[in-house]
C-alpha cells in the first residue's frame, strides 16, 4: 500500500505487482527513496487525468533513474481511479512520472494509437474525493508548461504502508447438543398369579397325655384279734399301716 500525503488529503494506492512487476517495483522504490516527497501534481487536465512525480513546486524537473520496460500488455485498463506511467512518444521511456485517470480512458489501453499504450500498474483504493478535488483545480501556464495548477498541489510525503493481514473471522463452534435417546425396551411384565405360599404344616408330635396314676392305697387287712377269755385285758387295736404308693 502506497500513501501519497498531499496538501489536499491522502491518496491510498494499491499496486499490482503480479500483472506489472517491473513497473510496480520501480514506483515503490521511488517512494522508499523519498523521491516523491515535495513533488507536485504539475499537470491537470479536467476529466482526463492528473499527473505528477517529476517536478518540484518551482517547476524544477528532478533527475531520475533509467527508463523501464513498457508493461501495457498486462491486461489492466486505464479505468477511472487507476494509476499508470507517463512517458514520452517513445514506448519504453517511463521513469518516475505517473498519472491517475479521472475518467475511463480506453484510448490509452494497449495497443492504443502507437501500438503500445500506457501501462496501468495499480489503483486508488482510498481517497477518491481527494483525486476528484485535484481534478477540479484551476490551471494555467507556467513557463513552457501548460495545465499547471494555479495553486500547487503538493505531495508532502509518500510512504509505503505494510499491508495488514485481515484476520479470518473465527467461527464459533456451535456445539449441537445431541441427546441420544436410548431405546427403552418395554419390559412386558407377565402377570403371573402368585400362588400363596403353602405353609408346610409340621405335624405336631402327638403329645401323650400323661395319665397320672392314682396312688392305689392298698387296704391292709386287719386281722381280727381273738381274745381269749382270760382275765380280761383291754383289747389293743393295731393301727393300720398306710403304705406309700410306689412311684
Amino acid at each position: 500500500m502506497i500513501i501519497l500525503k498531499t496538501n489536499l488529503g491522502d491518496i491510498h494506492i494499491e499496486v499490482d505487482a503480479k500483472k506489472a512487476p517491473i513497473t510496480a517495483k520501480n514506483f515503490v522504490d521511488y517512494v522508499k527513496n523519498g523521491f516523491y516527497d515535495g513533488t507536485i501534481f504539475h499537470r491537470v487536465i479536467k476529466n482526463f487525468m492528473i499527473q505528477g512525480g517529476g517536478f518540484t513546486e518551482d517547476m524544477s524537473e528532478k533527475s531520475t533513474k533509467k527508463e523501464i520496460e513498457n508493461e501495457a500488455k498486462n491486461g489492466l485498463r486505464n479505468a477511472k481511479y487507476t494509476i499508470a506511467m507517463a512517458r514520452t512518444m517513445m514506448p519504453h521511456s517511463a521513469s518516475s512520472q505517473f498519472f491517475i485517470n479521472t475518467t475511463n480512458n480506453s484510448s490509452l489501453d494497449y495497443p492504443a494509437q502507437d501500438g503500445w499504450g500506457y501501462c496501468v500498474f495499480g489503483e486508488v483504493v482510498e481517497g477518491h474525493a481527494v483525486v476528484d478535488k485535484i481534478n477540479l483545480v484551476k490551471t494555467g501556464h507556467h513557463g513552457m508548461h501548460a495545465d499547471v495548477p494555479d495553486e500547487a498541489v503538493i505531495v508532502e510525503k509518500a510512504i509505503v504502508k505494510a499491508a495488514t493481514k485481515k484476520k479470518a473471522p473465527v467461527k464459533k463452534a456451535v456445539v449441537k447438543k445431541t441427546v441420544k435417546k436410548t431405546a427403552v425396551k418395554k419390559t412386558t411384565v407377565k402377570k403371573t398369579a402368585k400362588k400363596a405360599p403353602v405353609k408346610k404344616t409340621t405335624k405336631k408330635a402327638p403329645v401323650k397325655k400323661a395319665t397320672a396314676k392314682k396312688a392305689v392305697i392298698k387296704k391292709t387287712a386287719t386281722k381280727k384279734t381273738t381274745t381269749k377269755k382270760a382275765a380280761p385285758k383291754k383289747p389293743t387295736k393295731k393301727k393300720a399301716v398306710v403304705k406309700k404308693p410306689a412311684k
